[in-house]
């Protein structure tokens, strides 16, 4: 005896929307009781009374869970699900007996490897609940099956293609070397994948800044630049430059007025609010246990290292260290887009007022290092144009040509645009800089040099 009951629409939406359990019990009134416990949940059921009529009904329907009783007439419920495990091993078993039979018990367990036994009487409650377990443990295993299945196949499809590309792996090693990098990116911890979605995020906040004041993206070129030249840990790398990406993220549900306002000029009630949002963007990242480090970051990136900061006060190395990287950057790059003074500060000036603020706002040690990778390789923000160099006065060449006038540090025209650059000129700016206040150093614009060819005559 066999039939089905289709049931109502399911409210959990993580559980697979279409289950089909059987129910195996040689008592009517046991099968009815367990349809009426079912029957507000998403699944269809099937029922009989016997183990064969079981069998014979998974050889034509594709069942997911079964629930069988122990004791039957025949076969019973632990040869069944034995059978049932060794013809169908993706059904979820679970045996319901109603006998301290412990023999039984053993035998389920050990031959049909059930997933639960359940006492009769049951509870409605851990009954229904046992289901949606069984089955949510089901979908998950389903999924990944699928996933290492097509793992398996892409590496077969790898192996195929280099061994018919054998002799052209030369004349494409740019191509194949890509390949290999976004296979290996597949196969990195569930982690990794962060990175990359905390960038996205990053371009979704920006958009609520002008084109031409969108921190994010240079915030984190800045931080992976210092991670990179100063051979920081992998992980506190990685830590680094999604919480670059995401430090704005607590500043989502701000009006424009307060989004747009340079934070030196923000009303009283405006600072409240934005000395609140370093602790909004930890507690939006703090579910995803993955984000737990970046998260704790972001909280402390407004921290100052004499200990006037927010929102926990904390002073010196208190402070962790990804922290007082990011206030340096966050400040350099806002500074510079006028997100924090009502003028946007030239980049030089910028350098300046990180260098008079160490010990104060920053950790003293981490701006030397921060400020000696600035005016090593990091790029000026303002600087778009791909066929200008920005170089200080130790990579300047004699021939090279000016496309900015030069200024000393009190204000005074060094240089015109347009100078070529001699040996002697090169010598003379290295003296006069030396002389400089402060260890002010110079950043030239100079115009790429055009490549030639020599030939012989």
């Amino acid at each position: 005896m066999s039939h089905s009951v289709s049931t109502a629409e399911p409210a959990d939406k993580s559980l697979p929307t279409s289950a089909r359990l059987l129910l195996v019990d040689d008592e009517e009134n046991i099968l009815r009781s367990l349809q009426r416990v079912l029957r507000k949940e998403p699944y269809e059921l099937a029922m009989t009374k016997s183990g064969d009529e079981a069998l014979q009904l998974m050889e034509d329907q594709r069942i997911d869970l079964v629930i069988s009783d122990a004791r039957m007439p025949g076969m019973d419920g632990p040869t069944l699900l034995a059978k049932i495990k060794k013809r169908f091993p993706w059904c979820i078993r679970i045996l319901l007996t109603g006998y301290a039979d412990i023999d039984s018990t053993i035998s389920a367990i050990n031959d049909g490897q059930i997933y639960r036994y359940i006492s009769k009487p049951w509870d409605d409650e851990e009954l229904r609940l046992v289901i949606r377990q069984a089955l949510a443990f089901q979908h998950s295993e389903r999924r990944r099956l699928a996933l290492e299945k097509l793992t398996r196949k892409q590496n077969q499809e790898l192996q195929e293609l280099n061994a018919s590309l054998e002799q052209k792996v030369l004349s494409r090693t740019e191509e194949l070397s890509e390949t290999a990098d976004m296979l290996d990116l597949a196969y990195q911890e569930l982690r990794q994948s962060y990175v990359t979605t905390t960038e996205v995020f990053s371009s979704l906040i920006d958009k609520r800044l002008p084109a031409n004041r969108q921190p994010n993206a240079k915030v984190i070129a800045l931080v992976k630049a210092f991670a990179e030249y100063h051979k920081l840990d992998s992980e506190l790398a990685q830590n680094l430059s999604m919480a670059a990406a995401l430090y704005n993220l607590g500043k989502l549900s701000w009006p424009d007025d307060l989004f747009t306002s340079p934070s030196d000029l923000l009303t009283r009630d405006q600072r409240l609010e934005y000395m609140k949002y370093p602790v909004a963007g930890e507690q939006l990242l703090m579910a995803l246990e993955p984000l737990k480090e970046t998260a704790r970051i972001i909280r402390h990136h407004q921290e100052k290292w004499n200990g006037y900061g927010t929102p926990d006060r904390l002073e010196a190395h208190d402070i962790p260290m990804g922290s007082r990287i990011l206030r340096l950057a966050v400040d350099f790059i806002e500074l510079q887009f006028g997100l924090i003074l009502e003028r946007r500060v030239p980049r030089d000036n910028a350098i300046k007022l990180i260098k008079r603020y160490s010990g104060r706002l920053y950790d003293p040690e981490i701006t030397d290092q921060f400020l000696e990778m600035v005016m090593e390789v990091a790029p000026d923000i303002e600087h778009e144009d791909p066929d200008v160099l920005v170089l200080d006065t130790r990579r300047l060449k004699p021939g090279m040509v000016l496309a900015r006038n030069l200024y000393a540090a009190s204000g005074m025209l060094l240089l015109n645009e347009g100078k070529k650059l001699t040996a002697i000129l090169i010598d003379k700016l290295a003296a006069f800089e030396k002389g400089e206040p402060d260890g002010h150093r110079y950043t030239l614009y100079v115009h790429r040099p055009e490549e030639t060819t020599e030939t012989n005559p």
